[in-house]
C-alpha cells in the first residue's frame, strides 16, 4: 500500500512540475475565459452584412481638399487598412488645392444617402458645419470617424473617434522658430504668421494661435521679446493673405514689412507658398521659416533652405486608423478610440528620413 501511495505521489509531483514548466514557457493556448485566441480573432459572422446587408463592408473617406497632395498618404493609409480587413473603400474629396468645405459637404450629403455605405471617415475643419450629416448617419445606423481636423462641438462627439494632430502641436514649430532666431543671434525684426483666414478653417486658426503663443513665450523667456514684432493678425489667427495669388501675396507682405526675420505658416497650402516667396526674394537661409505638413514640395523647400523646417502630422495614420477603428466598432464594439498623431519636426538635418513609404 505504501508503495502504491508513493508511486501516486511521485506521478502527481511530475505532473505538477510538467504543468508548471509548460506554463512558464510563455505559450498561451487559451484565454482565461476558456476560448481559444484563434477563434476569438475571427471576424464575427454578421460583420460583412452590417447595415447594407450586401455581403461586404463599404467605407467612404472624404476630405476637404484632395487637390494639393497632403491627403495622398491619408488615402494610402486608408487603403492599407481597408485591404487588411477586406473592406471596399471609396475615396472622395474636394478637387480644389485649397480648403473647399462647401464641396466636401456636398459630397457628404451624397454619401449619406447611398444605401451601400457602411461607414464614413471625414474631416471636419469648420466647427458646426457637419452636425446634420452626423445626425443623419447615426439615425441611419452608419458609424462615423473623424480625421485630421477636430471639431470639439461635433454632434455625438463622445461617440466618435478622432485621429489627428492637436492644433496645439503647432507650438513645436513656434518654439523652433524662436530658437532658430536666438541661435542665429538675430537681435530684432518682424515675425509674421500668414494664413488664409477667410477660408474659416478653425483648426488652422488654432494652429496659428498656438505657434504665435509659443514664439512669444520663447522670446520672452529669453528676455528678447521687446526686440521683435510678432504679428499673427488682429485676432492672432494669422495675417490674411490672398488665396487666389498666394505666393505674390506673401511676397508683398514680406516686402511691406521690410525687416522680416521669421515666418510661420499653418497648413499645406500656405507653407509651400511661404517657401516659394522666400526663394523668389532670394532670402533662402536668411529667414527662420517654419510651416506645416511634409509634402514633396515642403521637403524640397527645406533642402534648399527656403524653409527652415516643417511639422509633419503623419497623415498615413490619419487614413489607416479611422478605417481600422470603424471596422473594430462594427466587428468588436470598440468605439471612440482616439489617436494623436503628434508633431514631427523636420529640418534639413533629418528631411531625408521622411516620406520613404508614403507615410508623410
Amino acid at each position: 500500500m505504501k508503495s502504491v501511495l508513493k508511486t501516486m505521489a511521485l506521478c502527481a509531483s511530475v505532473s505538477v512540475v510538467a504543468t508548471f514548466a509548460h506554463a512558464q514557457s510563455g505559450v498561451l493556448e487559451k484565454a482565461v475565459g476558456g476560448y481559444t485566441f484563434g477563434d476569438a480573432a475571427k471576424e464575427a459572422e454578421g460583420t460583412k452584412n452590417f447595415h447594407s446587408a450586401d455581403g461586404k463592408l463599404t467605407f467612404a473617406v472624404i476630405t476637404h481638399t484632395a487637390g494639393n497632395g497632403f491627403f495622398d498618404p491619408t488615402y494610402v493609409g486608408a487603403k492599407v487598412a481597408a485591404d487588411a480587413f477586406g473592406i471596399n473603400l471609396i475615396m472622395l474629396g474636394s478637387e480644389a488645392p485649397v480648403d473647399d468645405i462647401p464641396r466636401e459637404i456636398e459630397i457628404l450629403n451624397q454619401v449619406i444617402n447611398d444605401p451601400t455605405i457602411d461607414g464614413i471617415v471625414m474631416t471636419t475643419p469648420q466647427s458646426g458645419a457637419y452636425d446634420d450629416i452626423v445626425n443623419k448617419a447615426f439615425a441611419n445606423g452608419i458609424p462615423v470617424a473623424t480625421t485630421n481636423s477636430f471639431d470639439p462641438a461635433l454632434a455625438h462627439r463622445n461617440q466618435i473617434s478622432h485621429t489627428g494632430q492637436s492644433s496645439a502641436a503647432a507650438a513645436v514649430g513656434g518654439e523652433a522658430l524662436a530658437k532658430c532666431l536666438l541661435d542665429k543671434g538675430v537681435e530684432g525684426g518682424s515675425i509674421i504668421l500668414p494664413s488664409t483666414t477667410t477660408l474659416g478653417n478653425v483648426e488652422v486658426n488654432r494652429r496659428v494661435t498656438a505657434a504665435f503663443e509659443a514664439i512669444v513665450k520663447t522670446l520672452n523667456d529669453a528676455g528678447k521679446l521687446a526686440n521683435f514684432k510678432v504679428d499673427a493678425g488682429p485676432e492672432n489667427i494669422g495675417v490674411d493673405v490672398n488665396k487666389d495669388d498666394i505666393v505674390n501675396s506673401i511676397v508683398s507682405l514680406i516686402e511691406s514689412r521690410g525687416d522680416v526675420v521669421g515666418a510661420f505658416a499653418a497648413n499645406a497650402f500656405v507653407t509651400p507658398a511661404l517657401g516659394d516667396a522666400i526663394a523668389q526674394l532670394g532670402m533662402n537661409g536668411k529667414v527662420c521659416a517654419f510651416g506645416f505638413d511634409l509634402g514633396p514640395k515642403q521637403q524640397e523647400l527645406i533642402k534648399s533652405d527656403a524653409l527652415t523646417g516643417s511639422l509633419g502630422q503623419q497623415p498615413f495614420l490619419q487614413g489607416f486608423w479611422p478605417v481600422a477603428q470603424l471596422y473594430l466598432e462594427i466587428d468588436r464594439g470598440v468605439q471612440a478610440a482616439d489617436l494623436d498623431t503628434k508633431a514631427q519636426l523636420v529640418t534639413k538635418e533629418n528631411v531625408d528620413k521622411v516620406g520613404k513609404r508614403f507615410e508623410n
